[in-house]
């Protein structure tokens, strides 16, 4: 049994939903001990093999928990570099997110929601993998002036019943370290902004991430987005999405 926080009653963690021989570890690391329940309706979606593993989409869906939920994080627990996102939903962002990420062998993933009580509800899933994702060339390095184009963004918002789905494309190589003779270079920080610079949504990126990262958010309301980003080199880049 876990004491919750201030406020907040006693939480039965129940059964991990996956195989899982790093959990502990991970508990320990990103969530700091601190009381969480593996929760089924945090939905964390993937497909059951991943066909690429340099782009694997994942879907996190903690909409269950709207108006409620002040941090995401979410990891690849078999990954040399484990790590995919922390994403902070603010204002009129709801608590969905996609992205694509490299995978290295089968692994669980995991995704992290914490709640304004001061839980963590866990969602859940596994994948298998050929493997080698996070290892491979990049596929950008390979295209001719691909130097050109960093930053660039392809994006479209799409209307649904009560919110908007916003889908961004970067061009990005996203070096992870992990190929010899080509040091870390990726984006880590975005954050989403209304039209008037108003803060929506941010998000710390971590080299897990593809190549050419596409992000999927839920947006409520109308009026124009801009997407900012920067990468580890200090390099800026911004696009509005209509």
């Amino acid at each position: 049994m876990f004491l919750c926080l201030a406020g907040t009653a006693q939480a039965d963690p129940g059964k991990d939903p996956v195989t899982s021989v790093m959990w502990g570890y991970y508990q320990h690391k990103f969530l700091n001990d601190q009381p969480y329940v593996f929760d089924d309706r945090v939905i964390l979606n993937a497909p059951p093999f991943a066909e690429d593993a340099r782009q694997v989409p994942i879907e996190i869906d903690a909409r269950a928990y709207k108006g409620q939920v002040v941090r995401i994080l979410a990891w690849a627990e078999l990954n040399p570099l484990p790590q995919i996102v922390d994403f902070q939903p603010i204002e009129r962002v709801l608590p969905w997110l996609a992205i694509r990420i490299r995978i290295e062998q089968a692994t669980p993933l995991r995704a992290a929601v914490l709640t304004r009580d001061g839980l963590w509800h866990i969602g859940s899933t596994s994948i298998e993998a050929a493997g080698g994702g996070c290892t491979a060339p990049s596929v950008v390095r390979t295209q001719p002036g691909w130097e050109e184009h960093i930053g660039e963004v392809l994006a479209g918002r799409y209307p649904r019943t009560g919110f908007s789905r916003l889908r961004l494309q970067i061009a990005h190589p996203m070096d992870n370290g992990m190929v010899s003779g080509i040091p870390e270079f990726y984006l880590n920080q975005a954050q989403l902004k209304d039209d008037n610079g108003k803060l929506l949504a941010s998000l710390e990126l971590f080299p897990a991430v593809s190549e050419n990262p596409v992000l999927g958010f839920d947006i409520e309301g109308q009026g124009a987005t801009r997407l900012w980003l920067r990468d580890i080199s200090g390099n800026q880049f911004s696009a509005a999405v209509k």
